[in-house]
């Protein structure tokens, strides 16, 4: 009898084990599967030779809806089976408002079924971002994950360089951009964006060579150093210099309200001396002094026609995503008619008040802005202050401060943002739980 219950004991213990392995399988699998996604997309290597001006996105696209749909309800539900409580804590005051806000320029919205349907994809990449963090049980499965992730983006991307140049690098037959010729933009759709996603890659890079995987690594940051000069992006190398710079100073530094002073103020600069030129002369006199162009090759043209129509509706906004590119932008006074092909107005924050109003900015500015930076305090108290802290530290700054040139804030599932709110969960996490060695 004792023989028989031992027996099965050992079995029962043999089939733990296995559906463990099975389910660590099904993890890692989801993560870096998922992690790929968001930065390749279902159609990368996008030929541009046949796109003409006006090509602007709706959304519209049923395979990313359905993926992305299917991937939010699939990582929810392992992130509810590893880790129910950090789910749990997104249900703070200020997630739920900004939520609440979101919904309300929906219905509110000038054109509700673009709102609906750009709201309901990035409904879904919000979630899987934020269940994706709650995936790895430990540092050193994270640190793997993303080391296998990276490694495969870059590979993937040097790859189409050799393979099918035409469809990796912008070419002088390029339609809309023909100046942009022999600059790198491996799976991406631009090379701006190639650029950036690069520096949130070479920052992982540093992450896992200070973690202790020093080849794979040196090999992440060279490789994506490489492909970030090729493309060519001055507005991200620069600011991935200047992230670096000012998040080494601030780990030496305790106080909260000193680095908030140190890594916020460029934010603010950036958006005075590029949006601010068109509202206020005198910064429009003191950008036209400094040694480079504020204006990033001429947007205040753009600038100033959005805030001309954000003066229309202050409160609420144009509705959810639902401005550029819509029935909103009509009845244009000649020299203007550009407006009703442009896709954003290469400044997040202008954005998000011409689609919420400037409470729906406000908010935005609390969630994403100053909340992640308390996070890394609390994190830092708590003791996550290693490695990973900082990589996400790095990733949501540089994020910052390129919203200030360019639009990717609440994009459904542009790889910018996704990248982006994969690190403002991280640091939400980091503050409210001890991360697994």
């Amino acid at each position: 009898m004792s023989q028989r219950i031992g027996a099965s004991e050992i079995r029962n213990v043999a089939a733990g084990i296995e559906r463990q392995q099975v389910m660590d399988i099904v993890r890692g699998a989801t993560f870096v599967g998922t992690l790929l996604l968001g930065w390749i997309s279902l159609h990368p290597f996008v030929s541009l030779g046949d796109m003409q001006i006006g090509d602007v996105s709706t959304g519209n696209e049923l395979a990313t809806y359905a993926m992305f749909g299917a991937l939010s309800v699939l990582t929810v539900a392992l992130a509810m089976r590893n880790d129910a409580r950090g789910l749990a804590t997104l249900l703070s005051p200020a997630f739920v408002l900004f939520g609440a806000w979101v919904l309300v320029t929906v219905v509110l919205s000038f054109d509700p079924t673009t709102s609906i349907r750009r709201c309901s994809l990035t409904t879904c990449v919000v979630a899987v971002t934020a269940a994706l963090m709650l995936l790895p049980r430990s540092q050193q499965e994270l640190m793997h994950w993303f080391t296998i992730a990276a490694l495969t983006l870059l590979a993937i991307c040097y790859l189409g360089i050799l393979l099918a140049p035409d469809l990796s690098i912008h070419l002088a037959t390029d339609p809309l951009e023909p100046g942009l010729a022999g600059n790198w933009r491996g799976t991406f759709g631009h090379k701006n964006q190639a650029a950036a996603i690069m520096v949130m890659v070479l920052f992982l890079g540093v992450y896992i060579i200070r973690s202790g995987l020093w080849m794979s690594g040196a090999a992440i940051t060279a490789l994506a150093s490489l492909f970030l000069l090729y493309s060519a992006g001055k507005s991200s190398l620069t600011l991935c210099f200047a992230v670096l710079l000012l998040t080494s100073v601030t780990s030496l530094i305790r106080s909260f309200w000193l680095r908030a002073i140190i890594l916020l103020t460029p934010l603010v600069l950036l958006n005075l001396l590029s949006v601010g030129t068109v509202m206020f002369e005198s910064l429009a006199g003191i950008s036209k002094l400094l040694p480079f162009d504020s204006t990033f090759t001429g947007r205040t043209d753009i600038w100033a026609f959005a805030l001309q129509s954000l003066q229309a509706r202050l409160l609420t906004g144009y509705g959810f995503a639902s401005f550029w590119g819509s029935s909103a932008i009509q009845n244009l006074p000649e020299g203007k008619e550009w407006a009703s092909f442009a896709a954003h107005s290469h400044n997040g924050y202008l954005d998000t008040a011409l689609g919420m109003g400037v409470p729906g900015l406000l908010l935005l500015i609390l969630v994403l802005v100053i909340l992640p930076l308390r996070n890394f305090q609390r994190a830092e108290e708590g003791g996550n202050n290693g490695p990973l802290a900082m990589m996400l530290l790095r990733i949501w700054l540089f994020g910052l401060y390129l919203s200030a040139m360019e639009s990717f804030f609440l994009d459904r599932s542009d790889p910018l943002w996704f990248t982006f709110l994969m690190a403002v969960f991280g640091l939400h996490y980091l503050a409210r739980f001890r991360a697994r060695a």
